[in-house]
């Protein structure tokens, strides 16, 4: 039984630490660039929307709400929803 528990205790921690990498953000796109798929937020965070998420409807002036982890020193949206 104490085997089974540490085991689940394990898992669970392992998967609260991934959770908290993620954060959330809202704001207005300030500029936005479509080749890089680069936007700036009004706060000056410069977020890059990651490979597979729609950039459709995301220009400068837009209100939008970015779900983005931290990969290499850069800030990456993995889902941004437009307000």
């Amino acid at each position: 039984m104490a085997k089974w528990l540490c085991a689940a205790v394990t898992i669970l921690l392992m998967f609260s630490v991934v959770g908290a990498w993620a954060a959330e953000m809202e704001g207005k796109i300030q500029t936005f660039d479509t080749s890089d798929r680069t936007m700036v937020l009004d706060n000056g965070m410069r977020v890059i929307v990651a490979d597979g998420v729609a950039i459709e409807g995301l220009r400068e002036g837009s209100e939008v709400k970015v779900t983005f982890e931290e990969r290499d020193g850069r800030n990456v949206a993995t889902v941004v929803e437009v307000k």
